[in-house]
This record gives structure tokens, sequence and C-alpha cells, in this order.
């Protein structure tokens, strides 16, 4: 099958719960009919099939949404998602910007994926999965509707990443009071884990600071096929002939896959070494083809001294984490508010040492997160003891309300 187009439905639906194969299934087809041999896409028809939702004001299980213009010459959009209390009555247009609460707060920039190509900010799926990242984080969300390729191709969707970066260090309501920063987070999946990684360079050469990257199933590749680009070719959804054409549609005219936006750590990437880089979360599917290209990333990260973990999810495919009915979904919800909690951790300690902020007094180094994590886990794992609430339950408290519990304990 490698370097056909044909996809064995049959073989993903004995290890995909069946939710999330008729999900993926129908985005396949219908990802078939708006690819076109000669490298067009029928946007008009894409805008039909994928159902859209609206903004809401109204808080819908504790989250309530809003859009943004933040660039008015390319027409760039946001959807902000913040936390909402039971109390609260429908925000006014002045309300919703207000500051959120005295407390540290995690601001996730959150870049949807679709192989550069599909979705939008404004996409049910997407719509409900940031959702979701409000509630277990108790964060707020800023998604980014950034330019799709073909018609905007390489770096427009880069741009927009790092115009809605700027966009969001530049909120004074998104400030914390104790420390008066906006401590961000930046997460995508796809497509739109591989923005994260290139707007992160930007924001380290701006001085901007990113604490921490989260990459799902980010979309890498080079020149070379790897041997899970030739095992899992069609088995999984994705054919490698799919990903090909993505790649044509996005990169510059007249280059191959082993250009820096596809291949970071290949001849023409951009070296880390000496980059006081954002630590990385990076999560790969088992079930992923071009997970070999993944966990290059990981090495590469590795290789030029920057702290990453990273997340193998041997019966993943791609897409698990937009419906929450599989283990792995819940895995990296976890992985997720394990990682905000200890860099909110690290804030407070910041903000609480008695030498300021500048001081040595707290430990900024990954094996010291590592180690902080683990203390996390374990009183996590006290459950009712620590948290007053269930073991299963524990990442219901919040980031912030687990890192009272743990300085308290």
């Amino acid at each position: 099958m490698a370097g056909s187009n044909e996809v064995n439905l049959s073989e993903s639906k004995r290890v995909v719960p069946l939710n999330t194969w008729i999900l993926i299934s129908n985005f396949k087809l219908a990802y078939n009919l708006l690819r076109r041999p000669d490298g067009t896409f029928n946007r008009h028809l894409a805008e039909f099939l994928d159902r859209k939702v609206p903004a809401n004001a109204n808080p819908v299980e504790g989250v309530f949404s809003f859009d943004v213009i933040i660039d008015r010459s390319t027409s760039l959009l946001s959807r902000i998602y913040r936390p909402a209390t039971g109390e609260e009555a429908l925000p006014s247009i002045m309300e919703l910007e207000k500051p959120v609460t005295g407390d540290i707060v995690p601001v996730i920039l959150f870049f949807h994926g679709g192989s550069f190509a599909h979705s939008s900010a404004n996409s049910a799926i997407y719509d409900t999965l940031c959702r979701r990242l409000v509630g277990i984080c108790k964060a707020v969300v800023v998604s980014v509707n950034y330019r799709r390729a073909p018609e905007n191709p390489y770096p427009c969707a880069y741009d927009d990443g790092w115009a809605a970066l700027k966009w969001v260090n530049s909120r004074p309501w998104l400030k914390s009071e104790e420390d008066s920063k906006v401590h961000i987070y930046m997460v995508g999946d796809s497509s739109g884990g591989n923005i994260v990684h290139n707007v992160a360079l930007k924001a380290v050469e701006s001085g901007i600071e990113v604490l921490g990257n989260i990459l799902l199933n980010p979309m890498f590749g080079g020149q070379e096929r790897t041997e899970s680009e030739k095992r899992l070719d069609g088995k999984y959804f994705v054919t490698i002939q799919d990903r090909d054409w993505y790649w044509r549609a996005f990169l510059p005219e007249g280059e191959d896959r082993d250009h820096a936006a596809c291949n970071p750590f290949g001849p023409n990437g951009k070296s880390l070494v000496g980059m006081k880089f954002p630590k990385s979360l990076v999560v790969v599917a088992g079930l992923d083809l071009v997970q070999d290209w993944q966990l290059a990333y990981v090495e590469g990260l590795k290789k030029a001294g920057q702290e990453v973990k990273h997340l193998y999810l041997d019966k993943a495919t791609i897409g698990f984490y937009l419906l929450p009915n599989n283990d792995h979904f819940y895995t990296v919800m976890d992985e997720i508010i394990l990682l905000l909690t200890v860099f909110l951790i690290i804030a407070m300690l910041r903000f609480c040492s008695p030498m300021g902020s500048g001081s040595s007094w707290y430990r900024d180094d990954w094996a010291w997160l590592l180690g902080v994590e683990g203390l996390v886990q374990h009183l996590a794992g006290l459950g009712s003891c620590v948290f007053g609430t269930s073991t299963s339950k524990w990442h219901d408290c919040g980031c912030y309300g687990l890192m009272k519990a743990l300085v308290a304990a």
C-alpha cells in the first residue's frame, strides 16, 4: 500500500473507539474530496463541511467565549475562552476583558490542527477541546484562527501565531496581579504543534517568555521516508500521499520536505544550542505514521541541550484527544495539568523568594522540575487527605488550587 492513497479503515476500526473512528473516518472522506491533484483546494466545500459554532458569552459548563480581531491588516481573529463562576450574569462587552482573578492564571495560546489547510478556531471539535482545557486547567485559552494553505502558504500561519503571541503578552487583563506577568503556554496539535515550535523560535529571539510548549502529534517531516511512514502508510486514516500533498500546499514553491518548516532539525534547520527555548512536552501517538519525525524532534531538542519530556502512547491514533472516550485522552490531560502546575509552583516561588525574582533561591532546571512533578503526583494520590477530592478527580482542583495545596502541605 506504500505510496498509494488508499486507507484500510477496517484495520483502524479494530483499535480505535467507535465514535472516534466514525469522526476521523468522516474527516478522511471529506478531506479526499477537498484536495485536488493540481494542488488547489475546494475551500467553499471545506467551509460547508466543517461544522462551526459561534462564540458564546453565556457560560456553558463553566466557560464563556468571545471573538476578538487582533490584527486588522490580515483579519486575524482569535477566540478567547474564560472560566466563569456559577453566579456570574451574562457579561457585558466591557466586562469580557476584565482581569480574571488575582491568582496566577495560566494563559494557553492554542493552535488548531488540520495539516495547515483544514479546520479553524470556530470548528466545533476545537471549540469543545478548548472548553475542556479551560475546565481542566482553570486557564484562559486563546485559540488562533490562523490563515490556511494553500491560499496562504508559508510563512502566513507562523506570522499569525507570532502576532497572536505578541497580542496575548500585551494584554493587561491577562497579567497576574502577583507578578504583573502573563503566564503563557503554547499548545497545538498536528500543524498547530508545528506552529508552536516556530512561534517559540521568534519568542526566544524577541525576549517574550513562553513557559512551556505542548505539542500533540506535531506535524513534522523530511525528505527521507522513515520506517514508521512505510509501516503505517494508509493503515490508520492517513497516507504518505496525504502528507506530501499538505507539505506541497504549505511550503514555499520549489522547496522540498527538508525545509526547516517541515524538518526543524534537518539539514536546513536552525540550531537551538545555547538558546533559552521553552521547556516542551511532546505527545506521540504510536499509530501516527509520522511518529518517527516526532521522535526525531524530541531527540533534536535533547541534542541541542533543551529540556523536553515526551509521552509515547502506543495504541493512540491521530485525533485521539478530540473525544474523551479513551484512556489516552485522560493521560494527556493529566500530563498537561502536571506541567502547568509545576510552572505555577515555580512562579509562586519566584514571587515569594525573599531575595526577589532574580535570585537563585529557587532551582529552575528540568531535573528539579521532574522532582516537583513527582511530589505533585504523590500529593495528588493522597486524594481527599490533601485536596478534599477523590484521586481520580484530583485535576478538578485546577492548577492553582493544586499548587496552593502543595505549598500548604
